[in-house]
């Protein structure tokens, strides 16, 4: 019988906000995945927890991910961890999910700490619907190319963002969706430096240019708003009003329907619907 994978997070910063749950599997798994094993064993070593760890980290998923796999399938179960946050997401453990699902080995999530979520329930923008686009690429044409791309989105954008990048990605962010498009930065989430600004990405771009940042940044992005459909043309409702007409409607009542629906003139739908008759 194989083992099971097991998806623990960790703390993103307050060692207090690691789970029981979490606690437990990592005491009963066979073995650890990490994707820096120094940063996960100082954490083990926290929750006194002495377990065999292994490396798996972006670099290594085509060596390690297989490896683990036939551990697994052996019959041994495996923690899967990152030095930060919930693995899988944004984060070389989905390959090693996919790599479980395709064998048929069960995959077990713990709920815990998650930084994007974190910073969308803090944000003061909506929550409803919201798009996770996770790092910007390095290369400006794919980095622009990404933000084109959601120029319509009209959800609530989310991404992670690291110091040295983060005023290059705020001038692009407002080139791209405007300097008034309102934007909140949570900078390092559940540390004691812990900050959330709300603001513009016209005033965020300025701000940090004069005050170089520091630490991780989440950036939630206010979407666009909805945009107002465009109102059907003369010709668009004349052949409604027919259409209506066909359906067993007079043709005055249909005229009226669709001036109602579309604003257009009833009785210039009328006349043109008459000729066309």
């Amino acid at each position: 019988m194989s083992g099971i994978l097991y998806l623990v997070p960790t703390p993103i910063g307050n060692l207090g906000d690691i789970s029981r749950r979490s606690v437990e599997v990592l005491q009963s798994v066979d073995f650890i995945a990490a994707e820096d094993t120094r940063v996960s064993l100082k954490l083990l070593n926290h929750l006194e927890i002495k377990k065999p760890l292994v490396s798996y980290y972006r670099h290594n998923t085509e060596t390690s991910g297989p490896a683990i796999l036939d551990r697994l399938l052996a019959g041994e179960s495996c923690a899967l961890v990152t030095d930060a946050g919930t693995p899988a997401i944004s984060d070389p453990g989905e390959d090693l999910v996919a790599l479980c699902a395709g064998a048929g080995i069960s995959v077990v999530a713990i709920p815990g700490p998650c930084a994007l979520v974190s910073a969308l329930a803090v944000s003061g923008l909506p929550t409803g619907r919201f798009t996770f686009e996770g790092f910007l690429a390095m290369n400006k044409k794919n980095r622009r190319r990404h933000l084109d791309s959601l120029v319509r989105e009209e959800r609530t954008m989310i991404f992670y963002e690291a110091p040295h990048k983060l005023c290059a990605t705020l001038d692009d962010l407002r080139d791209t969706f405007g300097p008034e498009r309102r934007l909140t930065l949570c900078r390092e989430l559940t540390k004691l430096h812990e900050e959330v600004r709300r603001t513009t990405l016209g005033e965020a771009a300025d701000w940090y240019r004069e005050n170089p940042p520091r630490g991780e940044f989440v950036l939630v992005v206010e979407g666009c708003p909805p945009q107002k459909p465009e109102p059907p043309s003369l010709e668009e409702g004349v052949e409604r009003v027919l259409a209506l007409q066909a359906g067993g409607m007079r043709l005055k009542e249909a005229a009226r329907q669709v001036a109602a629906e579309t604003g257009l003139s009833k009785n210039e739908l009328y006349r043109q619907a008459v000729e066309k008759a």
